[in-house]
């Protein structure tokens, strides 16, 4: 077998790495869970809500030693719990994914609906709750000999439409803060996934035939699945090793 080739092959085997998935129930979330699992490593998925779902998505998935925890983004003690749980049964932390977060459908010239509430609320929800899970966890990935921070973004950082004007304005922050704990915390390794719109329940209103007209604007033609995300990150933590700070896009085009 060619070098290349076991390289891959090894790179791509995360037996033995412990990964927290936020939002991981649901959505791009429950995609990326599942396939760090299928790729060996013992994954905690994290929910908001939805713990019911996060026990179905855990008994489903391949492997053992999988777990769900809950991770409030406007609570920090839940995080400091799944930390300490983390550091006693593992003593580290391998990868962490922020897949969690909120939106709802505004236009962007409602001011009125998109008032200093609603715009503190998503930024709260996208960026700020992030960063409080990553300060939380950051001194139990400085464990791992290979750790990396995949925060889920989105294409409306750098275009400025999104679901609303404030959902934009958190990306971008996200994008930002990426690189900063990028520049300031290596060897952990900090990157952004960024998808166009991806064919889940996260913005209300949007169906099927609403992510087909999305597709057909794209140079690709195809719709953005949870998958189609799930393995942009698996990529971030297994093949892309001396990649940080950086933007992965992945959007059938959309943003050209």
């Amino acid at each position: 077998m060619p070098k290349v080739i076991e390289t891959i092959a090894s790179a791509t085997d995360l037996s033995g790495r412990v990964a927290v998935v936020t939002g991981g129930s649901n959505g791009i979330g429950a995609a990326t869970a599942g396939l760090l699992a299928a790729a060996g490593a013992t994954v905690c998925i994290g929910y908001h809500r939805g713990g019911d779902r996060a026990e179905q998505l855990r008994a489903t998935l391949p492997g053992d030693g999988h777990w769900t925890a809950q991770f409030r983004l406007e609570d920090s003690d839940t995080a400091r719990a799944s930390a300490e749980d983390i550091a006693r049964r593992f003593g580290k932390l391998d990868i962490l994914v922020n897949s969690a977060g909120f939106t709802r459908p505004v236009p962007a010239e409602d001011l009125e609906t998109m008032d200093e509430a609603l715009f503190s609320s998503i930024l709260s929800a996208n960026v700020v709750g992030q960063f409080g899970i990553i300060r939380t966890l950051l001194p139990l990935l400085q464990q791992s000999d290979d750790a990396v921070v995949v925060n889920i973004s989105s294409i409306a950082a750098f275009k400025g439409m999104g679901s609303n004007i404030a959902y934009c304005a958190a990306k971008a922050a996200l994008d930002t803060l990426t690189m900063s704990l990028a520049r300031s915390f290596g060897p952990v390794r900090f990157l952004c996934v960024s998808p166009a719109a991806v064919a889940t329940d996260f913005v209300a209103g949007r169906d099927r035939a609403t992510f087909e007209g999305f597709a057909e604007r794209t140079p690709l033609k195809k719709v953005m699945e949870p998958d189609d995300i799930a393995r942009a990150v698996l990529a971030c933590v297994t093949l892309l090793g001396k990649a940080t700070g950086n933007r992965i896009v992945v959007d059938a085009g959309m943003h050209l």
